[in-house]
C-alpha cells in the first residue's frame, strides 16, 4: 500500500476523533460581526493555532485592529509550497427560532434518503473546510512523519464582515506568506457527489443605506398621508436598482465586466446546470438574474446586487401604527473582472445624493420631504389651541390667517407633487409658490415690531 493509501486509511480509521475535534471548534461562537463575541473570536483563533501546533506547525496569533489572524507553517523542503486560507469566524445565527437545535451545539442529522450531515453554525462555512485540511495534515504526519510539501496556513477572523484588516497584515507578512499555489477551501462542490475545483471567486462590496425623514417617529393616525415614510423612499430606491430584465441600473456599474471567452461559455453550457436542479432544492423555479445569461453565468461570472436586510418601523409582536423616522438597508454587491467600486461615478448634480444607490432619486426625495414638511407645518397651524411666538393661540377665525395657512399647505403639496413628477419646471414653479406664501407670512405676521401685535 502506497503512502497516500495509508493516509486515506488513517483518515477513515480516525474519523470519530476527527469529528470530536471539529465539534469542539464548532462549539465556539466566533461571530465576527457582533462585538459581544470578541472574546469568543480570540478563543477560536487560539484554539485552531493550538491544534496546528499539536501536529508540528510553528504557529502565531497575530493581532489586528479587529479580530486576530492565525499564521502557521511547516515543512521547508525544496519542493513547491502551498498557502492554505480559511476563516474561523461565522455568520450571526438569527433568526434563532428557525434552528431545530442550538446553533453552537453540533450534531449529526440524517436527511431524507439516508445522507448524514453535520448541523451547526460554521459547519460548512468555514470551520468544516478548515478542519478537513488540518485533518489531512494530521494524517500525513501520523503515517509518514512529515508533510508531502511545504505548507503555510493563514486563518482569519473577519471574513464574514469584509476582511477589512486582512490586507494590511498580508502586506506586512508577504515574505513568510510567499507560496507557489494558494488554496481557498471556502467553496462549493458541483453537486452532492461531484467535487469541484474553484479557480476564481467574485469579490464583495457591502454597504448600508439609511434614509431619514421626520426628526422622530410619528403616529400614522395624525400624520399618515402627509408625512414622508422613509421605508417607502428606501424601497423605491432599492426596487430601482434592477430593471425588468434583472440588470443592475446603477450608472457605470458594469464598467470592467468582461464577457466569457466563447470556449468557456460552451463548456459551461455543456454542464447542463438548470434552474430546476439548482433552484428547485430551495423551493424556487425562476432565476432572478439577467435574463439573457445562463444560470451558471449568473452564479459565477456576472456581478450582482442583493439586499441582505431591511430595518424600519415597528417589528415587534402585535401592532403599532408608526411612521418611522428612519429606515435602513444592508446591501451587498458581488463584483467580477476589473470592476472597481471607487470608480462608480457619483451624481453630477450637487443637489443629488452621492451614493450611487440613491443618485437617481436623491434630489427628488429631498424636494418631496421639504414639500411635505411645509404642508405638515401648515396643518399644525390649524390645530385649535396651537400657540404662536407671542404665546397666544393661532387666530383660526382670522380670514387672512386661514388664507395664508391654506396657501402654505397648497404650496407644500405642490412641491411634493412636482418632485414626484420629476419635472424640473414644476419644481421651479412650486418653489416660487412656496416663496410667495412664506413672504406673505413674513410681511403680515413676522415683521410686526411688537410681538403682542402678531397673530391678531
Amino acid at each position: 500500500m502506497g503512502a497516500l493509501d495509508a493516509v486515506l486509511a488513517t483518515i477513515d480509521t480516525d474519523l470519530g476523533r476527527s469529528l470530536d475535534r471539529l465539534f469542539a471548534f464548532l462549539r465556539i461562537p466566533s461571530v465576527s460581526t457582533d462585538p459581544a463575541y470578541k472574546d469568543q473570536c480570540r478563543l477560536a483563533a487560539d484554539h485552531i493555532a493550538a491544534d496546528l501546533g499539536s501536529i508540528g506547525f510553528t504557529t502565531s496569533v497575530r493581532p489586528t485592529a479587529g479580530h486576530p489572524v492565525v499564521i502557521a507553517s511547516a515543512g521547508n523542503g525544496a519542493g513547491p509550497r502551498v498557502l492554505f486560507y480559511g476563516h474561523y469566524d461565522v455568520q450571526p445565527v438569527d433568526p434563532l427560532d428557525l434552528w431545530e437545535t442550538p446553533p453552537f451545539e453540533p450534531r449529526i442529522a440524517t436527511l431524507p434518503g439516508g445522507r448524514k450531515t453535520i448541523v451547526a453554525r460554521g459547519a460548512c462555512d468555514d470551520k468544516g473546510q478548515v478542519m478537513t485540511f488540518v485533518e489531512a495534515c494530521r494524517a500525513f504526519r501520523s503515517v509518514t512523519g512529515r508533510l508531502p510539501l511545504g505548507v503555510t496556513v493563514i486563518i482569519e477572523g473577519e471574513e464574514e464582515c469584509g476582511s477589512k484588516n486582512l490586507p494590511a497584515l498580508v502586506a506586512a507578512s508577504a515574505a513568510e506568506l510567499k507560496a507557489d499555489i494558494a488554496l481557498v477551501c471556502d467553496t462549493n462542490m458541483w453537486d452532492l457527489s461531484t467535487p469541484a475545483i474553484t479557480t476564481s471567486l467574485r469579490g464583495l462590496v457591502y454597504d448600508e443605506v439609511k434614509i431619514t425623514a421626520a426628526d422622530r417617529d410619528l403616529h400614522s393616525g395624525l400624520f399618515g398621508g402627509a408625512a414622508q415614510n422613509p421605508i417607502r423612499v428606501l424601497t423605491k430606491i432599492l426596487a430601482a436598482i434592477h430593471d425588468d430584465n434583472g440588470r443592475i441600473t446603477i450608472p457605470g456599474f458594469y464598467d470592467g465586466v468582461r464577457e466569457l471567452p466563447p470556449e468557456i461559455r460552451r463548456q459551461w453550457e455543456a454542464l447542463g446546470l438548470t434552474a430546476e436542479s439548482f433552484l428547485g432544492q430551495v423551493g424556487l423555479r425562476v432565476p432572478a438574474g439577467e435574463k439573457d445569461r445562463l444560470l451558471i453565468e449568473q452564479l459565477s461570472s456576472r456581478p450582482t446586487c442583493d439586499v441582505n436586510g431591511i430595518v424600519g418601523g415597528y417589528t415587534g409582536e402585535g401592532s403599532k401604527t408608526v411612521i418611522p423616522s428612519q429606515a435602513s438597508a444592508k446591501v451587498s454587491f458581488r463584483l467580477v473582472g476589473d470592476q472597481n467600486p471607487d470608480k462608480v461615478p457619483p451624481a453630477k448634480d450637487p443637489a443629488t445624493a452621492t451614493d450611487p444607490l440613491a443618485s437617481a432619486y436623491g434630489k427628488w426625495t429631498a424636494v418631496e420631504n421639504s414639500g411635505l414638511a411645509i404642508a405638515e407645518a401648515a396643518t399644525l397651524l390649524t390645530i385649535p389651541g396651537r400657540k404662536c411666538a407671542n404665546g397666544r393661540a393661532v387666530p383660526l377665525q382670522n380670514a387672512d390667517w386661514a388664507k395664508f395657512v391654506q396657501g402654505l399647505r397648497d404650496a407644500g403639496m405642490a412641491a411634493y407633487k412636482a418632485a414626484q413628477s420629476k419635472n424640473q419646471d414644476n419644481i421651479v414653479e412650486a418653489a416660487g409658490t412656496i416663496t410667495e406664501a412664506c413672504a406673505n407670512c413674513h410681511d403680515k405676521y413676522r415683521e410686526k415690531p411688537n410681538l403682542a401685535d402678531r397673530c391678531k
